[in-house]
This record gives C-alpha cells, structure tokens and sequence, in this order.
C-alpha cells in the first residue's frame, strides 16, 4: 500500500522535513506522490537556513532577484554548487552539501593584511576567470606577514564543528615559503590557549598539507572551532610568518574560507 494515498496531503511533506536533505531526494523516487511531497517548498524550506532570505538579500540585487525565483529545493542545491557574494562583495556565502550548513569566506579585500595598501609589499588585482571576488592580494615581498580574518560567530550554524582555510596559489616565483614555517591558528577573540599550526606552504609533497580544490585553488587548514551558541563574539583566523631575516613572496590569497568540518 502507497501510505501516500491514505495519509492527509500535507502531512506527508511534514514527516520527510524531519529528515535529511539526502534522505528528501532519496523518498522522491519511491512514487509520485513521494516525489511531489518530497520537493516541495513545505520540505525544502525546513533544510535552508532560518535567515537565508536576509542573507540573499544582501548579494547584489541582480543575483538576489535571480535567486528568488527558484523552488526552494533549487535555490538549496544552487547554494550547494554557486556561492552568491555579500557584504559588497567581500564575502561570500554557500551552503554545505548534506547538511545545509553555512560556509563563508572572507574576501582578501574583507581580510587585516599588514601592509596591505602599500604596493612596494602587496598589489590587488581582479583574477575574473579564477576568482568569486573581484580583486585578490599579491605578495610581492615582506619580511613581516600577518593576516588577519574576524567573522562574527552568531553568522554560524549552530552546534557545529567549523574549520577555517586558506586559499591561496603560490606564483612561478614564489620564495622563502619553503624555508620558514607560517602559523596558522583559528579561536574564538576572547580565549586563551589556542592551537597553533605550523607549516610548510611550498612543501615538498611528502610534506604537503595542503590540497587543491575543485575552484583551481589551493587551500590549507587553520584550525577548527566548535559554534555551540549565539554569544561567542567574533572568530578571527590568521596567518603570520614575523621573522625579519627571511624575505617571502609570491603569495595570491583569495581569501579565507569557514566551513563545516565533515561530517561534523
């Protein structure tokens, strides 16, 4: 028996908004009377963020007004696979795949760089066919690299365990990044004692503890966090290399990248 045909209409999308957005698309092939409940907006509203229409409301209005035209259920997986831009663009927001949890990355231009403005150091410049952001940051050399990104924690999914990357490519004439190890560290502003990680960013690939993604980038992690609640304060991820007797340069940083920890 189809228990499509004997339960109430609507009380079959509010039993399936209970599971998984994986376990959704998985009831939309037993009949159509599943597939009908099972993609609906009743369903997929459940598996989006609480505050998405806020949050699509602060991408550019062509992309905002696009998105709004979508079913539930395909603006779900357009933010799986199409990170909008937000906060003028200095950020961007996508969605974690089985979950629905919240990714962010803050744009280089969104990101404290030490001597970021002065172009004898670092220079910006659009990379239109490799980059979401409309400007990246350039290392042409310094002794003294610190950079600094501070989130907001409420922005968070709660209950979760987040790592922050680094995305990053190194240029043909990239140096001193195979000589000294950077710091990388992730913590919530107020705490004490975080961890620390330090590593080789032009590693020997025994040694190589970053990896490339599917955008073309490289990314690297920084450390995780575990988002329990809304009073947190602000998360700040850095990168700092200070010894003053090695010159570093031929660094591109995109920016740096929260995400779900999976299957966490």
């Amino acid at each position: 028996m189809d228990m499509s045909q004997v339960l109430p209409e609507e009380c079959l999308p509010h039993i399936i908004s209970f599971t998984s957005p994986r376990d959704a698309c998985r009831s939309a092939l037993v009949s159509r009377n599943f597939q009908s409940a099972a993609d609906s907006d009743a369903v997929w509203r459940g598996f989006l963020p609480s505050d998405h229409v806020e949050i699509i409301s602060s991408s550019p209005a062509s992309s905002s007004s696009q998105l709004t035209t979508l079913s539930k259920k395909e603006l779900y997986f357009h933010l799986c696979k199409n990170p909008i831009l937000i906060n003028n663009g200095i950020m961007s927001f996508a969605l974690e795949k089985h979950g629905g949890k919240k990714c962010y990355m803050i744009g280089a231009r969104g990101l404290s760089i030490t001597w970021g403005d002065t172009p004898t150091y670092w220079t910006w410049k659009p990379l239109p066919d490799e980059s979401r952001f409309s400007e990246v940051a350039e290392l042409r050399y310094v002794w003294w690299l610190d950079v600094r990104g501070r989130i907001d924690a409420k922005i968070f999914s709660p209950k979760t365990t987040y790592a922050a990357y680094l995305v990053f490519k190194l240029t043909d004439s990239t140096s001193g990044f195979d000589k000294r190890l950077v710091e990388l560290s992730v913590n919530f502003e107020e705490s004490v004692g975080e961890e620390k990680l330090h590593v080789f960013l032009d590693a020997r690939p025994d040694y190589d503890m970053s990896r490339e993604r599917s955008d073309g980038w490289m990314e690297i992690e920084m450390g995780e966090f575990f988002y329990d609640n809304e009073d947190d304060g602000s998360v700040v991820a850095y990168l700092r290399e200070v010894d003053n007797y090695t010159t570093k340069c031929g660094l591109i940083i995109e920016g740096i990248e929260f995400r779900p920890k999976e299957g966490r």
